[in-house]
């Protein structure tokens, strides 16, 4: 499979707002599968979307295909809304016996802030043995690594989560994905974005101004300067979900399934 699959499985803010499960999106390339973010309801949002994260599904039709096996987590900052389902993740794939490794990426402090959770959750859990291996890495900005067969460059932006917070550009073969994470306007998502197939972009709000968000009005006052060729929003307030009749750009819902074509 050439392109990619990109699930929304979780397209709300840190509140639940709208009903909707907080940022965790699916991106599958190939023979492999990431989540880009995994709040505290991401396992939820993988069980009500039939989507297991330790199984491997062959598909016939689109060759093989691990439509349910989650190869790794890259993690924009360490905010619960974006990183709190990691633990629950970790402990469903200790009872399921998963047996692939599973790679969790993000910023410097992504391993002890994960593991500081899971103590908190559930004591005595990162003492425990696994039948699967975690490799940890840590991403610094402007540096490119190599997360579960993608590519995986980061950009500084803004928020203040006790540790860099990132916007993510993920590759494989010829397709990009960028994503912004929670930040304020900087022009760092510019570099982020450039020429990728899709930008998914927070709209917390749709004109307010709240610290270390992005509204959608702001947004639109830059997208000339971003050159995607396609922009999906999420992470979506109840500011920006009462306006959605105002917003001339595509939004995500929980469930959005997209196809890129590999051109």
């Amino acid at each position: 499979m050439r392109g990619a699959l990109v699930q929304f499985l979780g397209s709300g803010d840190a509140f639940g707002s709208g009903g909707r499960y907080q940022a965790c999106i699916r991106v599958v390339m190939g023979r492999n599968t990431v989540l880009l973010d995994c709040g505290a309801s991401s396992l939820i949002a993988m069980k009500a979307a039939n989507v297991d994260p330790g199984t491997v599904e062959i598909t016939a039709s689109a060759g093989e295909r691990r439509a349910g096996t989650v190869d790794g987590i890259v993690i924009t900052h360490l905010h619960g809304d974006h990183f709190a389902g990691v633990p629950f993740l970790i402990l469903d794939g200790q009872f399921s016996r998963r047996r692939r490794k599973l790679t969790i990426a993000g910023p410097v402090g992504v391993r002890a802030r994960v593991e500081a959770a899971m103590e908190i959750l559930f004591p005595g859990s990162t003492s425990v043995a696994r039948p699967f291996e975690i490799q940890w890495r840590e991403l610094k900005p402007r540096h490119a690594i190599t997360v579960a067969g993608f590519s995986v460059n980061s950009f500084e932006v803004i928020p203040a989560s006790g540790a860099p917070a990132l916007a993510l550009r993920l590759s494989a073969d010829t397709t990009t994905i960028a994503y912004s994470g929670d930040t304020e306007w900087t022009d760092e998502l510019i570099a982020a974005a450039s020429k990728a197939e899709l930008f998914v972009c927070e709209a917390y709000a749709f004109d307010k101004a709240i610290k270390y968000h992005l509204s959608y009005r702001t947004l639109a006052d830059h997208l000339k300067a971003i050159s995607a060729k396609r922009v999906i929003l999420t992470h979506l307030g109840s500011d920006l979900l009462g306006h959605l009749d105002e917003v001339a750009a595509d939004v995500a819902y929980d469930g959005l399934m997209v196809t890129i074509d590999d051109d």
